[in-house]
């Protein structure tokens, strides 16, 4: 019977059993990850300070001796005193928590080195909990030679055995680390030694920049963090090359189909449209998966290009999938590419999480048989029960709102799996700024539709206190008067469905006492799909004129005669959501507004992001700004599976060094040894977890 394996964390004193798991659990595998676990925080225990001149709230070392240790009651709470003096005044040193032994190591006459946070007590100054070690004899050394760090923990692992278990791997590890940057690299970009920045990060010299380490502008730490940024871009260009050496059908040059309803439509493509459907109707021409993302503003025309698409792997004899992220959009897609494509002798199947069993059965059928020429969903198309007949292209709308593993369980539904994969086409309303694009989309192609429809008129946007809510309605009541339709959404910065329901639900009974003849409703994410689903066809229908409303419409909305927009508390929202949220309003041919009402006083941040709302309409320049005030957060979504998760790097606070980064891996792939040491720049930041050749 074989043995199981010693855990490598269990080569550390301290990292037992119990330890080991805990420190799993917070990403920690190997003595070697705790190299790159850094500190958020330092504490100065390199000076010694005399009780004498201690501040209140300062945080301090001190040396002196035990008079007296004793247990006092407050009520049911006892609590250990022992008092502690040098040769310019004493303090009291109080714990909650001890033991009798704990109690009988204070020993009177004895010495005891301290470092807490001073305290005002009921007698003199205080220390609750400090750290402490005890003398026999006065010591001669008490401080320590290098900043002390703190570091991210987790239950069960105190902050000393977490810096005892990081001093005992840099001892192990440090020395057999690997310089993964070329000299010449790290001299053309001003970068320290990986050595030199970690033993900086981890022992900072007394002298070493405090305020620069806590903020994470450091060189040390900055170096740390273009490495891990330039291990992700270099890791989906891996999976880039890799993906693209799959097999994927090949398309037919030509399509009847999109010829048909080209004529069909109505309206005439613009010059950005016909140029990304060319781009992408060459992709499909490949054997090679297509990975493409359509970058457009709200309102810019991304679905035409994807029925394009569509009807070149339908007329080359193969399913297609689109997936939207909410129930709401998917829906919206079914009615616009029903209407489209019936005409045309084409099945549109829709499958939603909350069907009907028997309806779900059928819709299953139709699938598995390839009756269903385009299958329109959300989370539901990657349920282990769907089986595709022969799915060729793979269409996800709003990809910021998917993780990479929901991307991998619907591509991994092609048919004959193994090293074929589906196209895939990628949308999205929120563009990304080129420096992102080069980091977090390294893989796919990108493709900017960049001109809206002729004849759209800018939506015209206003910022007002809200002391003007009375001048707010009465323009909804003209506005729904002359037969239009309106928006209230009430966002809150707590990401609660039940608050931002609560807000809302106030707000519509308060409007609907002020709009007693206006036909009112309210629309929240608590409600259930169906009641949803139900209220935004009345709303579409034109049954109802002012819609109460949660960022539950923030996508997927389209009523051409909805013309007013009014956004609440306006000044908690980031500029990508406040653009998504006024491209509900403006699709027909009156002239929309949208109303931005905050509470005063604002501050800085929020003045400058309501002033480019009111001076732009363009996604791309708003994206931009969005990045320098924001970061890439909102940008990116929250739920990039591997993107987000970073070890050092934080994306917000080093977005400057973005621009660096395709320049190293252009030199770095120039290098002799460009490949092998990619290869050991991914495996050092990237983990198993997050294997984007999978993606």
């Amino acid at each position: 019977m074989a043995l199981n394996p010693i855990h490598p964390l269990r080569q550390l004193d301290g990292a037992g059993g119990q330890v080991a798991a805990k420190l799993e659990r917070i990403g920690i595998a190997h003595p070697r990850d705790l190299l790159f676990h850094l500190p958020y925080r330092y504490q100065d225990r390199t000076r010694l300070t005399l009780i004498g001149e201690l501040q209140l709230g300062q945080d301090a070392v001190v040396l002196g001796q035990v008079e007296l240790a004793d247990t006092q009651s407050r009520g049911r709470r006892r609590s250990l005193s022992v008092v502690v003096s040098d040769r310019t005044a004493s303090m009291t040193l109080r714990f909650f928590h001890f033991s009798a032994a704990q109690q009988r190591g204070f020993l009177r006459g004895g010495w005891i080195r301290c470092y807490g946070e001073v305290r005002r007590g009921r007698h003199s100054l205080e220390m609750v909990h400090p750290e402490y070690r005890l003398y026999a004899e006065r010591p001669q050394t008490v401080t320590e030679a290098s900043l002390t760090p703190v570091y991210p923990s987790t239950e069960g692992i105190s902050a000393a055995l977490m810096r005892r278990l990081v001093a005992q791997a840099m001892d192990r590890e440090l020395g057999g680390l690997n310089e993964c940057l070329p000299q010449a690299v790290r001299e053309r970009f001003a970068l320290m030694p990986i050595h030199e920045a970690l033993q900086t990060v981890h022992h900072p010299p007394p002298d070493a920049d405090t305020e620069a380490l806590v903020a994470g502008t450091h060189r040390a730490q900055q170096r740390l963090a273009v490495e891990e940024l330039l291990a992700h871009h270099l890791a989906l260009g891996r999976f880039r090359q890799k993906h693209k050496a799959r097999h994927a059908p090949a398309f037919a040059a030509d399509s009847g189909n999109w010829r048909k309803l080209r004529a069909q439509l109505g309206f005439k493509l613009t010059a950005a449209q016909r140029r990304v459907i060319g781009e992408v109707l060459q992709d499909l021409q490949t054997p090679a998966p297509a990975m493409r993302l359509i970058q457009g503003d709200v309102g810019s025309g991304k679905t035409v290009v994807a029925a394009a698409a569509v009807l070149r792997a339908v007329d080359s004899g193969y399913q297609a999938a689109l997936m939207a992220p909410t129930e709401l959009l998917s829906e919206q897609h079914r009615k616009t590419f029903g209407e489209w494509f019936e005409p045309l002798g084409i099945g549109v199947e829709w499958l939603a999480g909350r069907m009907p069993a028997a309806a779900r059965t059928q819709a299953l059928r139709r699938i598995a048989a390839g009756e269903a020429k385009l299958v329109i969903g959300t989370h539901a198309l990657f349920q282990e029960q769907v089986e595709f007949h022969r799915l060729g292209l793979m269409v996800i709308d709003e990809q910021h709102r998917f993780g990479v593993d929901q991307r991998l369980a619907l591509r991994n539904k092609a048919a004959d799996g193994g090293e074929s994969a589906p196209h895939q086409l990628i949308m999205s309303a929120t563009p990304i700024p080129r420096s992102l694009a080069m980091i977090f989309y390294a893989d796919l192609d990108i493709s900017n539709i960049d001109e809206l429809p002729p004849g759209r008129k800018p939506v015209q946007t206003v910022a007002l206190p809200n002391s003007r809510r009375p001048d707010v309605a009465e323009r909804i009541r003209r506005v729904c008067r002359d037969r239009q339709q309106a928006y209230w959404v009430c966002p809150l910065i707590e990401e609660s469905d039940k608050l931002q329901a609560q807000a809302a639900t106030e707000t519509f009974d308060a409007l609907a006492g002020q709009l007693p003849e206006l036909r009112i409703e309210l629309i929240h994410g608590r409600m259930k799909p169906a009641d949803k689903e139900a209220i935004m066809r009345r709303f579409h229908g034109g049954a109802i004129d002012l819609l109460v409303a949660t960022t539950v419409i923030e996508v997927g909305v389209d009523v051409p005669s909805a013309s007013l927009m009014v956004i609440e508390n306006a000044e908690r929202l980031g500029l990508a959501q406040l653009h998504q949220l006024r491209g509900r309003v403006g699709r027909g041919a009156q002239q929309a507004a949208c109303v931005l009402m905050y509470q005063p006083p604002l501050s800085e941040s929020a003045k400058q992001r309501l002033g480019i709302l009111r001076g732009t309409g363009d996604g791309f320049v708003i994206a931009g700004k969005d990045l320098q005030l924001r970061g890439p957060g909102e940008l990116l979504g929250t739920r990039q599976t591997g993107l987000q998760q970073m070890k050092v790097a934080d994306l917000a606070r080093d977005r400057a060094l973005l621009p660096k980064i395709e320049h190293i891996a252009r030199t770095l792939h120039a290098h002799e040894d460009g490949s092998a040491t990619a290869d050991a720049i991914i495996r050092r930041w990237v983990s198993s977890r997050e294997t984007y050749a999978e993606v």
